[in-house]
């Protein structure tokens, strides 16, 4: 294997332009491919790495899902290498957002925990796919990219992860 050539001064400030702003989103579908935030720190900073390093490859696609998919590689690379065991999410973040209603900004606290649960116990393949959509609000041409998927298994996963997440949360979402 060849390989990359080193990106000079040029390259890594286009790098710095055109990858920088998805950062938090490579962070943010690392959290959710790990369940683990250390581990999503890890993933999203091999993810630039190896970002920076193949940049040359980069033709000016959608910057976000040729970023995405990098890190769905690496999470994909780090777990086969290292056998890593899944780690269950942990409680979405406890922070209660401020508000005028005490007591709807805890229930609204409520909610978003009960729906990282409910999303963190669906299979990662339907998992992943709901994230990148609801989440990361991907179209389902640049999901099935950083897939790998056609389009239509992709509609098939995020139809399918709707409907368990619809049965975990027991239809609870519209009702508050």
């Amino acid at each position: 294997m060849s390989e990359a050539p080193k990106p000079d001064g040029q390259a890594v400030e286009r790098f710095r332009i055109v990858m920088l702003p998805h950062l938090d989103a490579a962070y943010g579908f690392a959290r959710w491919l790990t369940r683990d935030p250390i581990e999503a720190q890890d993933v999203a900073q091999e993810a630039m790495l190896r970002a920076l390093r193949y940049f040359h490859a980069f033709r000016g696609e959608e910057a976000r899902p040729w970023l995405l998919r990098i890190v769905r590689n690496t999470w994909t690379d780090m777990r086969t290498r290292r056998s890593l065991e899944k780690v269950p999410l942990d409680e979405a973040d406890d922070v209660v957002e401020p508000g005028p209603d005490p007591e709807q900004s805890a229930l609204a606290g409520d909610r978003r925990r009960e729906i990282a649960r409910a999303l963190a116990a669906l299979p990662e393949e339907v998992r992943e796919v709901l994230v990148l959509r609801e989440i990361e609000e991907l179209s389902y041409k640049q999901i099935a990219a950083v897939l790998d998927q056609p389009i239509g298994t992709v509609m098939s996963r995020l139809s399918r992860a709707r409907e368990k997440l619809a049965v975990a949360l027991g239809g609870r979402l519209g009702k508050e």
